[in-house]
């Protein structure tokens, strides 16, 4: 085999990220996560969901989360998440990801639980409702990552905690039962910007209104934009200078400027030397009213078009059975059937997942829920269309 034929056929390594629809996708979750995921698709396989279930710690209406919920796929679309070259999909669809945040839940520590930043912060937002679910969605976001057999998860900084946690799980699981989990890691991206609020920069942009006037969304109009940046906190000097420590507010516009131009923060300081803020925070949200222009226009196409989002979550199911087939007889076959040595066990198990895909191939249109699949995935093990005898 050549060096060429060896790197066609080899596996790509697996990405998975999600964005709680619990508000409106903002500038930072643009600047910040989509926008490098979107490079993403060429170099990895890229899972991203909708992560409703995250959502729910903190009470929601439910018709506005279903809403929000589909107005985040339009919006991964708008971002440039192509669903052809994506998997796109809303993490409750998939009712493994529950059913594995338990089971990961009774091998997750009360002490790490207890020391998660994310819990603390939410805790003190959420006095009223400090739930089980908020002290132990580690253990889902656990499931989310271990699920898929991720590679990668991309991550700023401040969140590598969560991956560090997971992987402490797995381990703690592999050491019971054997290879199970693969160990993921953060991926960091080597660009990428951490949006601050507008209102206060010592805190990042938030997808809540309530916890952030400073936010900017996505489908925010172009007026109500430009009135965000006129009002952006800065300093009482007027240089525009990039200094994170003690021009924090400048120093967030920079970044954000610098994000939606391209120009550099020596270049920033060059364009607006002895200028003035006023002039600079014009500049900027005009910059951004452009960024955003083709996103919100786009977004509010796909969702005028429900047709379109129905046959994209359609679409991942049928993916869903394609890639189990694929893994079954292809090249990037999975430990857990390969792990089983014995003929009369594996063979079995391989006709049945294979049934399964074409399963969820045949009906990827008819709008499938998890406990479905289940069910069905439980028809054909009960019929025995797993075995030579039958369909075989």
């Amino acid at each position: 085999m050549t060096e060429q034929t060896t790197e066609r056929t080899a596996p790509r390594k697996r990405m998975l990220s999600g964005i709680k629809p619990s508000g409106d996708l903002t500038l930072g979750s643009y600047l910040g996560a989509i926008r490098n995921w979107r490079d993403r698709a060429e170099e990895f396989d890229c899972y991203y969901f909708m992560a409703d279930l995250h959502a729910i710690t903190v009470r929601q209406n439910p018709a506005d989360l279903r809403r929000r919920t589909m107005e985040q796929l339009a919006q991964y679309i708008a971002c440039g998440l192509d669903p052809e070259k994506n998997v796109l999909f809303i993490q409750s669809h998939v009712h493994q990801h529950a059913e594995l945040g338990w089971v990961l839940n009774c091998y997750s520590m009360f002490g790490e639980l207890s020391r998660m930043t994310q819990f603390k912060d939410k805790s003190a937002k959420n006095a009223d409702n400090i739930n089980g679910g908020l002290f132990t969605y580690p253990a889902l976001m656990a499931a989310d990552i271990l699920l898929y057999q991720a590679d990668l998860v991309p991550v700023g900084e401040d969140q590598k905690q969560h991956v560090e946690l997971t992987r402490n799980i797995a381990k703690r699981f592999n050491g019971i039962y054997g290879d199970v989990f693969k160990l993921p890691e953060p991926y960091i991206p080597k660009v990428g910007a951490r949006i601050m609020s507008l209102a206060n920069p010592e805190a990042k942009m938030s997808k809540s209104e309530n916890d952030d006037p400073g936010r900017v969304c996505l489908m925010d109009k172009p007026e109500d934009i430009m009135r965000l940046f006129k009002r952006a906190i800065t300093d009482c000097e007027s240089e525009v200078r990039y200094d994170p420590e003690h021009k924090k507010g400048v120093s967030n516009l920079m970044t954000i400027y610098s994000a939606a131009t391209g120009r550099t923060f020596a270049e920033i300081e060059a364009e607006f030397a002895g200028r003035g803020y006023g002039d600079f925070k014009k500049t900027v949200g005009e910059a951004v009213v452009e960024l955003l222009r083709p996103i919100r226009e786009e977004s509010q196409r796909l969702l005028a078009d429900k047709a379109y989002l129905d046959g994209v979550m359609a679409d991942s199911y049928g993916y869903a059975g394609t890639e189990i087939i694929r893994r079954v007889v292809g090249d990037s076959k999975v430990m857990e059937v390969t792990s089983v040595t014995d003929p009369a066990q594996r063979l079995p198990m391989e006709r049945a997942l294979i049934q399964l895909g074409i399963y969820l191939i045949k009906n990827r249109a008819s709008g499938l829920a998890g406990a479905a699949v289940t069910e069905e995935f439980h028809k054909i093990l009960a019929e025995g269309r797993g075995t030579h005898g039958q369909n075989g």
